[in-house]
């Protein structure tokens, strides 16, 4: 009897971890979809080319990175745009900002991930704290990097003489293992391909509002599957390798998002598990460090099979974006007054949309479409012909070379 009991079981034990792995693909072919939907309506990287247009500042080019990438769904296509405008003749000094935007434009795909657990008030109020700590972080970094590279521009700097060291040498791209890419980019190909007899802007929508479904279908299953199946030493193994300490938690990020080639996969993955009350805000926050430090890596090993003249703009706007996710990485770690700010602001924000569900839909259309909308219609009315970008040399040749290196957001239809 005892042994029939042990067999009941495991096989229960097995099914239930069957059903969180396909859960976990349906979350990522959401998250694909989702994004394949985004950069119909955006027109994916010639979309993000002409907001750009009108980064005439700094500034600006922070709030356009950021607009452009919630956008097309992929920090590394917006990347790869940048690289070509660089290569076209568009300052670094523009461009630089424009990667610190890309950062937080990123962050909006674990942010609607978490909208899953809507109907969960606790769970939702965890899922949603885990994925604003990556948001503020990330704004806290261009809060405190973006004036001073504006004054003395070390960032751009460091990246020009970095780049002419390793320029030219041996093409170490992973674009080609990209296996997580394989698996769900199919999926929304196909969706995207059926409903192209659609209008442009209906299709992408209903597209958008499939992925979406996926995605809260999924987590809403997921959090009751983890809830039976995380405990004991499953639990513990997860809380060793993500919670078990700063140090370990950023290691962890960083190197599950080079083997996935994406930190907005990387992220959204960890969102289920603190819902369900497995990791908490403190255990995310180092994990979502990390995972910024390796979408730069894989970025990085792209740009190494750029050759000929866009090669040392390629590895130069690659190492900026490496240097500075690591430098935030390191100022937020080892600065005692800085390292608990974006998870107290992600446990303040986290409070209020538990009072009022209303709170995340605001923060989520104003941070990443309104306020990045408003001072991108100011610059385009503002704007006259003769202070465009594009009065540039066409970047077109550069966006292509690079765009089809590796991607850090395969699986949204390629961050």
């Amino acid at each position: 009897m005892s042994d029939a009991h042990d067999s009941r079981q495991d096989a229960g034990g097995l099914a239930t971890w069957l059903t969180v792995v396909l859960l976990v693909y349906l979350l990522l072919v959401g998250v694909g979809v989702i994004g394949a939907g985004f950069k119909w309506i955006s027109g994916g990287a010639e979309g993000a080319a002409k907001i750009f247009e009108f980064a005439s500042n700094p500034v600006v080019g922070v709030i356009l990175g950021t607009l452009a990438t919630a956008l097309v769904q992929s920090s590394s296509t917006v990347t790869s745009v940048i690289v070509g405008l660089v290569a076209g003749g568009v300052p670094v000094s523009i461009a630089v900002p424009m990667i610190m935007g890309a950062n937080m434009g990123t962050t909006i795909t674990n942010t609607i991930v978490s909208l899953g657990n809507f109907s969960e008030r606790k769970a939702f109020r965890n899922s949603f704290q885990a994925a604003t700590v990556h948001d503020f972080f990330n704004f806290f970094c261009i809060l405190i990097f973006l004036p001073i590279e504006i004054l003395f521009s070390p960032l751009e700097k460091l990246g020009g003489y970095a780049a002419r060291l390793f320029a030219g040498g041996p093409d170490a791209s992973v674009s080609d293992f990209n296996v997580l890419g394989a698996i769900t980019k199919p999926v929304a190909s196909w969706l995207v391909d059926v409903l192209s007899f659609l209008p442009t802007t209906f299709g992408a929508l209903l597209v958008i509002v499939i992925g979406v479904g996926f995605v809260i279908s999924s987590v809403l299953l997921l959090g009751k599957s983890l809830r039976s199946v995380m405990t004991g030493r499953a639990k513990n193994i997860v809380q060793s390798a993500i919670g078990g300490g700063p140090a370990r938690g950023i290691a962890s990020g960083t190197v599950i998002t080079v083997l996935v080639q994406s930190s907005s996969t990387t992220t959204s993955l960890v969102v289920p598990l603190a819902g369900s009350g497995v990791l908490t805000v403190r255990e995310v926050f180092p994990f979502t460090m990390g995972a910024n430090i390796g979408t730069c890596i894989t970025a990085l090993l792209a740009a190494t099979a750029v050759t000929g003249e866009y090669g040392v703009f390629a590895m130069q706007i690659a190492l900026v974006h490496l240097f500075y996710n690591t430098f935030g990485v390191l100022l937020f770690s080892l600065t005692p007054v800085l390292k608990d700010l974006p998870v107290r602001a992600a446990l303040w924000l986290g409070r209020k949309t538990e009072e009022n569900r209303g709170y995340a839909f605001g923060y989520i259309f104003s941070v990443f479409f309104a306020l990045p909308g408003v001072v991108f219609s100011a610059e385009a009315l503002l704007s006259d012909d003769g202070d465009r970008l594009t009065t540039q040399p066409d970047p077109a040749a550069g966006i292509e070379a690079v765009e089809t290196q590796g991607d850090e957001n395969k699986p949204a239809i390629d961050q």
